[in-house]
């Protein structure tokens, strides 16, 4: 098994060999949603971004932990200026308490999860179970001089940080830019530099979610949680924390300085950060009202949707794009994910068919070898799929006799598609009917049937007529020297 893994760090800003701090164990901590509405498009691309690093890892020998966070503790939304954390705004418009609203959403988004095939995290961690931890933290900060308080809320100095740190080393951002570019928000003449950012906010009297604490009945800053939260579960340094672009700046950012802060040196070794999702070239967002939730997707009730979408087809057409790379919905894409899914299904399928012989004309050990080049290079998986579609047509052309297997080599395909197709890429097979499908079996079994008496009888044009009305919904018949067999498209 190889285990030579390149993988672009978003930190070093290139690829570069992992190694972990602490072989063969790996800790993985990614951000989890923010419960309060329909988890989207957007949210299952980074999700199986994840969760194919945490397969690999786990397929090529190392022990994984893998940490996936909840945030579902309600924060004024400072990045874009409004006074109303969002689970408060969503109790109120759904008349629920705000862990009601956490709840529900939080069982749509496993649900979701589960639809599409995601493992799950070792360690789900809840903010709102780490009031503590993220607490004791600022303690931490403020004893450091990292951070002060003001009129009850807490908050983390950027510039004494830059001073002796580097603030913007994820992202690349100037300190000097920042300072000019800050907009005037509410509550910020609180702050001694408007660019700081709050380790908690000390709460207004209607805000529902808040916690005693030393310095105000309050709640903690979004950044905080998941310092908090990595360091409890995977110690300090760990090796991997990921999640999507839109969270490299601020909330990365922010993360790595007070975690540097408190504990003298950077808390991670490799950063990850999945692409977006776009439709017609502009970014899915539920703040630009162009997202489709994942809800949406499965049943096809958007105005944007042609069809319902299986959720495994919907796994592959985001794994057809790498994960660095921008990835362009439309139903289109979607349609053509599907048909390419199922001809890949078909090959695994016609596997457990094929004729051996006593010589093999197919170099298995290339493609297997090909396979985990593709995922060591950055977990390239379009890469990979283009490798696995070469191998269809190997197996084709072993079905139509037109190159040889030996029973070792057939078993060591198998067993590349096995591992790739299924334990890697996260994929199954289309849950079907089984009383439709035995139908659909046995009627195609009869129109074969009348197929082969009209050969039989010459009939030539009603044997072709049968082949393209099949054709026409969707259905290839293939002749071999063995018979006639039949796939759908």
């Amino acid at each position: 098994m190889e285990k030579s893994l390149r993988i672009f760090n978003s930190l070093s800003r290139k690829k570069e060999v992992f190694k972990p701090l602490n072989p063969p164990f790996v800790g993985i901590y990614v951000c989890g949603p923010t419960v309060y509405s329909d988890p989207h498009l957007g949210h299952a691309r980074a999700n199986i971004v994840f969760d194919v690093l945490y397969r690999y890892m786990k397929h090529i020998g190392y022990k994984v932990r893998y940490v996936r966070n909840i945030t579902d503790v309600g924060h004024l939304e400072e990045e874009v200026g409004e006074g109303e954390d969002r689970i408060a705004r969503k109790a109120r418009q759904e008349q629920l308490e705000p862990m009601e609203v956490v709840q529900k959403y939080m069982n749509i988004f496993h649900r979701n999860m589960g639809a599409l095939n995601m493992l799950q995290p070792d360690i789900e961690p809840r903010a709102s179970g780490h009031i503590i931890e993220q607490q004791e933290l600022i303690r931490i900060l403020l004893e450091k001089d990292w951070a002060y308080e003001s009129n009850g809320s807490v908050y983390f100095d950027v510039l004494k940080y830059h001073e002796k740190y580097h603030y913007g080393i994820l992202s690349g951002r100037v300190l000097e830019e920042l300072i000019g570019n800050t907009r005037n928000l509410e509550g910020q003449d609180e702050k001694r530099n408007s660019f700081d950012f709050a380790l908690w906010k000390k709460a207004t009297h209607e805000h529902l979610m808040k916690w005693p604490s030393p310095w105000s009945e309050g709640f903690p800053g979004w950044h905080l949680e998941c310092s908090a939260m990595s360091l409890k579960y995977l110690g300090e340094p760990f090796d991997i924390h990921g999640g999507g672009m839109d969270l490299l700046f601020p909330h990365h950012e922010c993360e790595i300085a007070q975690s540097t802060a408190a504990i003298g040196r950077q808390p991670v070794k490799y950063w990850i950060h999945n692409n977006m999702i776009t439709i017609n070239g502009q970014k899915m967002a539920r703040s630009l009202n162009n997202f489709i939730t994942l809800d949406e997707l499965f049943s096809g009730d958007h105005k944007m949707l042609e069809q319902p979408y299986d959720p495994m087809t919907i796994r592959f057409f985001i794994l057809q794009a790498h994960y660095r790379s921008t990835l362009d919905f439309s139903n289109e894409a979607l349609l053509a994910a599907g048909k390419g899914f199922h001809r890949l299904l078909n090959a695994v399928e016609a596997l457990e068919q094929l004729a051996l012989s006593g010589t093999s004309t197919m170099d298995v050990e290339d493609l297997e070898a090909k396979c985990y080049a593709a995922m060591n290079d950055d977990l390239n998986t379009p890469i990979l799929i283009s490798h696995l579609f070469d191998g269809v047509k190997m197996i084709n052309s072993i079905a139509d006799g037109k190159e040889f297997i030996t029973s070792g080599d057939l078993e060591r395909l198998r067993s590349v598609y096995r591992i790739f197709v299924f334990e890697v890429l996260g994929l199954r097979a289309h849950e079907t009917d089984n009383a439709d499908d035995e139908l659909t079996g046995k009627l195609m079994k009869t129109i074969l049937e009348l197929r082969r008496q009209a050969k039989e009888n010459k009939d030539w044009n009603l044997s072709d007529t049968i082949r393209q009305k099949l054709n026409d919904l969707g259905i290839i018949i293939k002749d071999t020297k063995d018979g006639t067999s039949w796939e759908k498209k």
